[in-house]
């Protein structure tokens, strides 16, 4: 007996070449917000395109992320440094659409916890993050990303 949840979100195709590439999405966002965690943040920029522009919830216009939004990161990690704390971003739900150009639509759930030295952690925030990710010569890449809060009722 199969069930169909009303208002669940459509499925891709599944396939082993689709079980790859979501493998790969989930990877790159580990592999980003490693990056970001660790407050390497050229590295962290060198995951987005060169026009990469993101659009955040604490910002009225979108960023590019190479003209200002990396030397946000770089403050928020000093501050962090100064505060004896941390950051962590845990990415999950992750919802992949190939497009037929190539890149891909991508839709998560991001957490934010904040990681107090000698204290338990907890999460600050909830975002959803969708994202156009493109494939570049070194591996994907966030070319435009929308950050909303999700956890304002």
């Amino acid at each position: 007996m199969t069930v169909e949840l009303v208002g669940t979100a459509e499925r891709p195709p599944q396939s082993q070449n689709f079980a790859a590439l979501y493998a790969q999405v989930q990877q790159f966002y580990a592999h980003q917000m490693q990056i970001l965690d660790a407050h390497d943040t050229e590295r962290w920029a060198d995951t987005c395109t060169e026009d990469a522009v993101f659009e955040l919830p604490f910002w009225s216009e979108p960023l590019r992320v190479r003209d200002g939004l990396a030397h946000y990161v770089r403050a928020g990690a000093a501050r962090q440094r100064r505060a004896g704390s941390r950051l962590d971003h845990w990415v999950g739900m992750l919802d992949v659409h190939p497009q037929a150009d190539g890149s891909l639509h991508t839709r998560c759930s991001a957490l934010v916890c904040l990681a107090p030295s000698g204290d338990s952690a907890r999460v600050l925030y909830v975002y959803v993050m969708e994202d156009v990710l493109v494939r570049t010569h070194g591996g994907w890449r966030t070319a435009h990303r929308r950050v909303t809060r999700d956890d304002l009722a």
